[in-house]
């Protein structure tokens, strides 16, 4: 209901909207359901990643505009973060300072890359994109006195987000804590932000950006200039993205080449993507949910799963957990082959 009020788009599917209220639920909660350094650390993992991935989906699902640059966008906003704490005073000033200088940067380079690159072919622009992204990442690795090279930077968050900052002692066996409190911001940040991305695409704006992706000769012909849109929507993706990278930096308290830059992020964006439904939001939330869960997770059941087995013959060795990437990839053909529109499309579909 709250969906439907804000966006005017409900999840328009009892068992998706059981779903999306669980997890919901479950990463609100996190601290005081699944208490643990690692189970709170996958979930505020979750939070990040679904508002990245929601982005990517606002220029891929809805602008029909393919991208390889987006892990470009993410890590500024994360190395905008951690410079402004190591070169500012500590406190939410430096967050907020960085966080902005992150995303204001990642908006003017796609603007220059939307106006300049947007005018051609989509594999061409991808290309593009892809070209760019790269040179980015050598030149962050390169320049090792000002982002620490490979080894990235380690920097100080404001007092009140570390585990030093104590405000109670303990609530349903929680520590009330300065990690506490950063987890919050990072699951209100990512959840504002996911409802902003939400409002948009169901706006006047994102309406046009469907006809775009449909036929943009045809919006081109009725009067919508289809460039101006696309370089909008690119902005705007890579601002979302700057955002959730400074969140992430912010849980972290670190950013380096692999955290933020990697080209494995990339593909975990796509995925994402393509399991949960492209061009529906909803999608990013699943397909974060499940992809970041099979990446944290997997390894440790098919492990369980193989020494329960032991006794039988060769189930031990298929289920070994020094296999779980590849049945990570079973499970990703399987969900396309029986899920072609993502699991919010088929959840939509047989409603």
């Amino acid at each position: 209901m709250v969906m439907t009020l804000l966006s005017g788009d409900g999840p328009r599917s009892k068992i998706l909207a059981v779903v999306l209220a669980v997890i919901l639920i479950s990463l609100a909660l996190a601290p005081f359901l699944f208490p643990g350094v690692r189970s709170v650390d996958t979930a505020a993992r979750i939070c990040v990643f679904i508002l990245l991935v929601a982005s990517y989906d606002l220029m891929l699902g809805y602008g029909g505009i393919v991208s390889f640059a987006h892990t470009m966008f993410f890590g500024m906003g994360a190395y905008g973060v951690a410079l402004a704490c190591t070169h500012m005073e500590r406190g939410f000033g430096a967050l907020a300072v960085g966080a902005g200088a992150g995303a204001l940067l990642a908006a003017v380079i796609a603007l220059v890359i939307g106006l300049f690159s947007l005018r051609v072919r989509a594999i061409f622009f991808a290309m593009i994109t892809l070209a760019v992204a790269s040179a980015v990442a050598v030149l962050v690795s390169q320049l090792s006195g000002l982002t620490g090279g490979e080894d990235g930077l380690t920097f100080k968050t404001p007092r009140e987000l570390t585990p030093a900052f104590k405000f109670g002692d303990r609530l349903f066996g929680v520590k009330l804590n300065g990690k506490l409190l950063a987890y919050y911001l990072v699951f209100f940040g990512s959840f504002f932000l996911f409802l902003v991305l939400l409002r948009i695409v169901n706006s006047p704006f994102g309406r046009v950006l469907q006809a775009i992706r449909e036929n943009d000769f045809r919006t081109e012909a009725i009067g919508y200039r289809v460039v101006r849109y696309r370089t909008v929507a690119t902005c705007i993706s890579a601002v979302g993205a700057a955002l959730a990278g400074a969140l992430y930096a912010t849980w972290l308290r670190y950013v380096g080449p692999d955290t933020a830059l990697s080209f494995d992020i990339m593909v975990d964006i796509l995925l994402m993507v393509v399991i949960g439904g492209m061009g529906t939001m909803y999608g990013a939330v699943i397909g974060a949910t499940l992809l970041v869960l099979a990446q944290n997770y997997l390894q440790s059941l098919m492990g369980a799963a193989a020494h329960a087995t032991e006794s039988l013959p060769i189930l031990p060795e298929l289920l070994s957990a020094e296999r779980w990437l590849l049945w990570l990839g079973i499970l990703f053909i399987l969900s396309v082959y029986f899920f072609p529109t993502g699991v919010v499309g088929r959840l939509r579909k047989g409603r």
